[in-house]
Formats: C-alpha cells, structure tokens, sequence
C-alpha cells in the first residue's frame, strides 16, 4: 500500500506541474496571416508586404518578432500612429503572430540607394558611426547587411530610404519613443547625416 501511495503521489504532482505550465503558442498560420494581410494592410502596405509606397515600410522579409512587438506597441499606443494605432486595435495576439509570420515567410525585392553623392557619407556613418560625438556605428545593431537581430532592431537592409528617415527624424523629435538607443542616435545626427544614412541603407543587401 505504501508503493501505491507513493506513486500516485508521484502522479499527482507531475499532473499538477502540468497543469501549471503555460501552454505553448500556437504555430503562426500563416494562410490567415494572408488574409490578414490582404483584407487589412494592403492598401498601405500591398498585399503581400513588398515594395509599395515609400512612405510605408516593405514588411517582407521583416523579422516576425519585430513585427509582433511593433503591431502590439501600436495596438497598446506605446507607439505612436493614427492610422497604425486604428488599424492595430482589433487584431488579437493570434492575428498579429499570423501577420507577421506571413510577412516573415516572404522574401522582400533589393533596393537601392538614389543619390550617389551622399552614399560614401552614409556607409561611414553605417559602418563607422560619427566618433567625436559618441554615435555608433548603424551596423553595430542592424549588422553589416541590415539584417538586424530578431525583436530588437529590424531588418533594415533594403527598407525605403524616405521611410527612414521619416523614422530617423520622428525618434530625433521625440514623435516616435519605443526605441531609447535610437532616440539617443537620432538626437545627434543633423539632417544631412540622417538623410545620407537612410539613403545608404536603401541600398544594402
């Protein structure tokens, strides 16, 4: 009797440490993503994430993780947008996984860089920062193709120039404050490395 009340002691506590754990997320589907995609983001972003207007972000190709924290940043208002902020608070976690998978699962089109006499300006700046005022180099955090690391900093390698500097101005000007080491950056670049940096990165790959 006393090895039949030991086991199911046993038994007992391996089903409580079970039942305490959290259960794992649900794989992203990335077909409702696709329709996320299509029926929500597309007429800002195309229906697939890829090249559309240069105001806008390319979302393909974009860590799945950054996209996560940045729809729940704009669904939270943490990050502020008027049209993200609107287009962001219905969508529940399972959406927002779903969307950002799909658009992680594409492959975005190189870009290019427009204005070849700033383009040794902004690969110093990318790839060396500005010394004598304590900016690090880009590549630093996004790496030297614009990778980026997964949740922390995007993949930047390609984006639309316009769009950022549109962001690298935004964080300069306190607009955009989800991100402490770019606000730090941005407060100390004037328009023109700004401009040159963002151009440059247009055409990394």
């Amino acid at each position: 009797m006393k090895i039949v009340a030991t086991v199911l002691s046993s038994l007992l506590l391996a089903v409580s440490a079970s039942a305490n754990e959290p259960a794992a997320a649900a794989k992203p589907d990335l077909a409702k993503g696709a329709k996320i995609s299509s029926d929500v983001c597309a007429a800002c972003h195309t229906a697939d994430g890829s090249r559309g207007s240069p105001a806008n972000p390319i979302l393909q190709g974009q860590h799945a993780d950054y996209l996560v924290k940045q729809l729940t940043e704009f669904k939270s208002g943490k990050r502020k947008n008027a049209v993200m902020n609107g287009m962001a608070a219905p969508l529940s976690e399972e959406d927002i996984r779903n969307v950002a998978a799909f658009y992680a699962s594409k492959t975005a089109k190189p870009g290019f860089a427009k204005n070849k006499d700033t383009v040794q300006l902004g690969e110093k700046i990318y790839r060396g920062g500005i010394a004598d005022r304590a900016i690090p180099a880009c590549a630093a955090c996004h790496g030297p193709t614009g990778a980026g690391i997964p949740s922390q900093y995007a993949r930047i390698g390609g984006q639309h120039g316009d769009y950022i500097e549109a962001q690298m101005l935004a964080f300069r000007a306190g607009g955009r404050t989800n991100s402490a080491p770019m606000t730090g950056v941005a407060a100390k670049m004037n328009d023109k490395e700004i401009k040159a940096v963002s151009d440059y990165v247009a055409g990394l790959r």
